[in-house]
């Protein structure tokens, strides 16, 4: 959720109020902003720091709305789903040191006790990345374009599983310098990437942004053609899978695993690529991906956490075959704060360290999503 963007500059913002008690928690005495998200009039104003290596650093701003979903009053008790996410609308826009900026407007929302499940995303990019070829060399590129997500998820009956649309659009346009890159088949400078898919959602966290125990997996089958507007033909099948195991009573084990695979005329810029943290967005990009990561997480007092990760990963398919495709890794440490009780939201910073490069990520709730 980029648009929550970084808690931790709004804390620092609010120091005087929080001194004179209008941010304090009842609870514990401890610095928090559940009822500023829930219960404030209009919107809150968050400053981002964008730290992601692939555009480079910057700064964002970004207006949040939290409001709870509202239960069924004739509903019976124990049928009301207490743990239901909060409604979350946001509007916000970035820029970095590279020249790359964009805006977006999204909006989270569930209905009938988390029975439905909405989310909406529209926005525009204008992004200064690098291309990485079978030599390894980087190719300066810009990405530029609009684009709109929506999906509506149901749950089936009262169980964990969720099943619904998502339909994916950008309408691009892409420039390198006057060399092309090798390896570029049938490269065009405008296009319109158009995917309808089936995503399959399977959800037993216990927190909606910082888990503590339970899993969240989800399976996408996409199809692009032409009659749902797009200029290229092409296939792609995601799958994913956070799994989190409470050790003690202060320690949690995290293990993710993230698979993507495609077929046909796919774009390069949309093709599966491995995401870690310490590793650039998109270096390792090819046909298809396989990724996995575990996280340790200490709770060593309250309300503050501390954490270790570390995961490898492997882009391949057309660049390279799999056991030529060159590993991505990345390691590193972070810790969170718990900056809204009533939500479970916590706030902090990762650093990490991939190859060739050191990184660090403000995070708000799970760097997991």
């Amino acid at each position: 959720m980029p648009l929550l963007g970084c808690l931790v500059l709004t804390a620092s913002f609010t120091g005087v109020a929080s001194a004179e008690g209008k941010f304090t928690d009842a609870e514990d005495g401890m610095f928090d902003l559940s009822d500023m998200l829930l219960s404030h009039r209009g919107v809150l104003p968050v400053p981002t720091i964008v730290t992601e290596p692939a555009v480079g650093y910057g700064l964002g701003l970004g207006l949040l709305y939290f409001t709870m979903p509202k239960h069924d009053p004739d509903a019976p008790q124990s049928e009301v789903k207490s743990s239901a996410p909060p409604n979350i609308t946001g509007l916000g826009g970035f820029a970095t040191g590279t020249h790359s900026w964009g805006v977006g407007l999204m909006h989270f929302h569930t209905w009938d006790d988390d029975r439905i499940r909405y989310l909406g995303i529209v926005g525009k990019i204008n992004l200064h990345l690098n291309y990485y070829g079978a030599q390894g060399g980087s190719h300066a590129y810009q990405l530029s374009g609009v684009g709109v997500v929506q999906q509506v998820l149901f749950r089936l009956d009262d169980s964990p599983w969720y099943v619904g649309p998502r339909y994916t659009f950008l309408d691009s346009n892409t420039r390198f310098g006057p060399i092309l890159p090798n390896g570029l088949l049938d490269f065009k400078n405008e296009q319109r990437v158009a995917k309808g898919g089936v995503v399959v959602d399977y959800d037993t966290r216990d927190n909606f942004f910082f888990p503590g125990k339970g899993t969240y997996a989800e399976f996408e089958a996409e199809i692009a053609r032409g009659g749902l507007g797009s200029s290229s033909n092409f296939q792609m099948e995601t799958a994913k899978g956070y799994h989190w195991i409470p050790l003690a009573p202060s320690w949690v084990l995290g293990m993710r695993a993230d698979t993507g695979f495609s077929q046909g005329n796919i774009p390069f810029f949309a093709q599966p690529y491995v995401s870690l943290r310490g590793v650039s967005d998109a270096k390792y990009q090819d046909r298809n991906q396989l990724t996995s990561e575990v996280e340790l997480r200490w709770n060593v007092a309250p309300r503050w956490y501390v954490l270790g990760f570390g995961g490898a990963g492997k882009a391949y398919g057309n660049l390279h075959s799999i056991s030529d495709a060159p590993t991505a890794y990345g390691f590193g440490t972070g810790f969170r704060y718990l900056i809204a009780r009533k939500l479970g939201l916590t706030m902090g910073i990762d650093v990490a360290r991939g190859p060739g490069q050191n990184a660090f990520y403000v995070q708000v709730g799970s760097a997991w999503r």
